[in-house]
This record gives structure tokens, C-alpha cells and sequence, in this order.
């Protein structure tokens, strides 16, 4: 009988059903986390970039994570970054490259980053980005007196790199430098003419004097002497002429592991480097960041599906935005301050 009451009380004890557990918020877009994978990202991008200069974060556009399993997850990074004055040759660190501003006719990147994140580390999957020059109206409009850049194969622009380069070395008594790449120019026509041109050299194994003799037979030195170096140049045609050339040399840098520095000269060993331009850049104002890069060592397929996850991703973030907007649309609280967007994020420098 007992037994009987038992199971009748038993019986009649209210069951509770498992609640789901809520997915986690959305992760936003100045958020440590991402700010943390946004960095990685951003170093990735400079340290297989080959040509140019190192860009900057400007502002995490978009960010979503896809979980894989336990401390597994797949993120999803849409950067816009800022071209900074440091050539993509230089030892200084990122963090004290100062960005090129508004008036000096920025450079905007923007990138596509697909990461993979195991326990807390982080490594870069693939990334796809391009790189514009801001539009000659926007500048003119702040700064009309302004010179616009040029582009990188323009007659005068040529001409002021080989002047500044022969001048260059013929006053020098170290290494005879050959230039590698021409990185930007612009040219003044008010109130005076004159051009300004950046550019990336290498030292050679001939002297300045050696070089005189015999220059066809001055080659960049080898990888583990090698030594880069960049330069400015300003030409002023009128209402005086005269050229003045500055040239820092970098001295010998270890590359990284994964990452030969000599696979960052622009040309392969033994092409005349005397035009000063790789074939891309031929009528180009700047140098394109690199269209698409696929990290060879990542655990992940290199193919195009990495991308056209990338794709998917986006897709899926705009669906749940446009959710969200018409979620937003009920009535609040008289007072009520609805939290900030997850996303974009914050503009770092300014916005072109």
C-alpha cells in the first residue's frame, strides 16, 4: 500500500521541462575580443603584404563567429584600414606608424578576414582586401591648394626618382642603392611646380664608386645581408629649381619565420629594376593591397570556399540585422535608451 502511495505522488509531482540555454549575444564591434582579432588580422595582412605601405585599423565594419566545437571557433572580420607612412620595408612597429591624414590624399583599405580561434589563440585562415585613394574631389573640396597624387609611372615622377637616386649616390661612399619601387608621388602646380616622390631602395654589393665602372654589375645583396632603405625626393621646377633627396637606410633585418624577406623585393633577382615600377602599378596613383592571400600552414582548405563562407557569413549578419531593426520596432518604455549597435564599430582616425 505504501508502495502504492508513493508511486501515486510521484506520479503527480509536476514535470519541468529543459530550457534551452539562450544563444550568446552577438559580439560587437569594439568588443576586446574582437579589437584582439582585428589586430591579428591587420598584422597578417602588413606581414604578407609585398608592395606599398603598412595600414592601420580604421574600424571593425563587421564581425561574426561561427562556433566549431569546444574552444573552436571560426570569425569572420570585415576591416577598413588607413595607409600610414611607414613603406612596408620598415622595422617600425605598427603602432608607431603615424597615419597618412585626410589632406595628404589618404589611402583606404578594406579587407575581408577569416580567422580560426583554438583555445583562445588566434590564427589567420585567409584574407582578401583592396586598397583606393580617396576621391580628387573630397580633397580639393577641404584642401583646394592640395596636390593630388600622381601616378606612379607619370614622366615627372620618373624623372624626379632618377635624378634624386643618382644624386643620391654620387655623393654617397656606402653601397650603390638601386630603387626597388616607386611607393607614391605628387606633384604641386600652385603657386609653385614641383614634385614630391617616395621610394623604396636596396644596397647592392658594389660601392657608389664601383658602381661608375660597371653598374649592370651591382646586384641587391643577399638575403642575409640584405639592407633596405627609402626614400624622399622633392623636385621644385619653378619659380626655382632644385632637388633635395632623403635616404634612410633600414640595415639588415631577420625575417620572419614564415614570411622570407626577400620574397618582399618587388622583382625577382636579376630584372632591371631602372623603371622603377612593377607591371600592376603602371598607371596607378597607389599600390593595391594584395587582392588575395590563403594562409599556406592553416589547418583549412586554402580554396575558394574560404571565401565563399566569407560570403555566406555576410549574408547571414544583414538577415539578423534587418531582424533586429524590425525586433526594434515595438513600443519602449517612455526613457527607454536602446544599447549601441554591435556593429560598425568605432572610426579610429576619420572616415573617407
Amino acid at each position: 500500500m505504501k508502495a502504492l502511495v508513493a508511486l501515486i505522488l510521484l506520479v503527480q509531482l509536476p514535470i519541468h521541462k529543459a530550457v534551452p540555454a539562450a544563444p550568446p549575444a552577438p559580439l560587437g564591434c569594439d568588443d576586446p575580443e574582437s579589437e584582439a582579432a582585428a589586430e591579428a588580422a591587420v598584422n597578417y595582412i602588413n606581414g604578407h603584404s609585398h608592395h606599398g605601405y603598412k595600414f592601420a585599423l580604421n574600424r571593425i565594419e563587421d564581425i561574426r563567429v561561427v562556433p566549431q566545437g569546444p574552444n573552436n571557433d571560426i570569425i569572420f572580420l570585415e576591416l577598413d584600414l588607413l595607409e600610414t607612412k611607414c613603406p612596408i620595408l620598415s622595422p617600425t612597429h605598427l603602432a608607431n606608424c603615424t597615419v597618412r591624414s585626410f589632406a595628404e590624399h589618404a589611402v583606404e583599405g578594406d579587407c575581408d578576414v577569416k580567422l580560426q580561434r583554438v583555445d583562445g589563440t588566434l590564427s589567420v585562415l585567409a584574407s582578401k582586401c583592396h586598397s583606393h585613394a580617396d576621391s580628387s574631389e573630397d580633397i580639393l573640396k577641404v584642401c583646394p591648394d592640395c596636390p593630388l597624387l600622381a601616378s606612379l609611372n607619370n614622366t615627372e615622377v620618373l624623372e624626379t626618382v632618377s635624378a634624386a637616386l643618382n644624386d643620391y649616390n654620387s655623393k654617397t661612399t656606402d653601397s650603390y642603392l638601386r630603387l626597388l619601387e616607386i611607393g607614391r608621388a605628387k606633384i604641386q602646380y600652385h603657386p609653385g611646380h614641383a614634385v614630391v616622390a617616395e621610394f623604396a631602395v636596396g644596397a647592392t654589393n658594389c660601392s657608389a664608386e664601383e658602381a661608375k665602372a660597371n653598374v649592370g654589375a651591382c646586384q641587391l645583396l643577399p638575403e642575409d645581408q640584405s639592407n633596405f632603405g627609402f626614400c624622399t625626393a622633392v623636385m621644385v621646377k619653378r619659380p626655382s629649381q632644385d632637388l633635395q633627396v632623403d635616404c634612410q637606410l633600414y640595415g639588415h633585418q631577420v625575417p620572419a619565420p614564415d614570411v622570407p624577406l626577400l620574397s618582399r623585393v618587388f622583382w625577382p633577382t636579376g630584372q632591371d629594376t631602372s623603371a622603377g615600377l612593377a607591371p600592376s602599378a603602371v598607371g596607378f596613383t597607389n599600390h593595391n593591397l594584395r587582392l588575395a592571400h590563403n594562409n599556406p600552414v592553416a589547418s583549412e582548405s586554402s580554396s575558394s570556399e574560404i571565401f565563399r563562407s566569407m560570403l555566406s557569413a555576410k549574408s547571414v549578419t544583414k538577415r539578423a540585422v534587418a531582424e533586429a531593426a524590425q525586433h526594434d520596432k515595438v513600443p519602449r518604455p517612455v526613457g527607454f535608451v536602446p544599447p549601441p549597435p554591435p556593429c560598425p564599430g568605432k572610426i579610429r582616425h576619420f572616415d573617407i
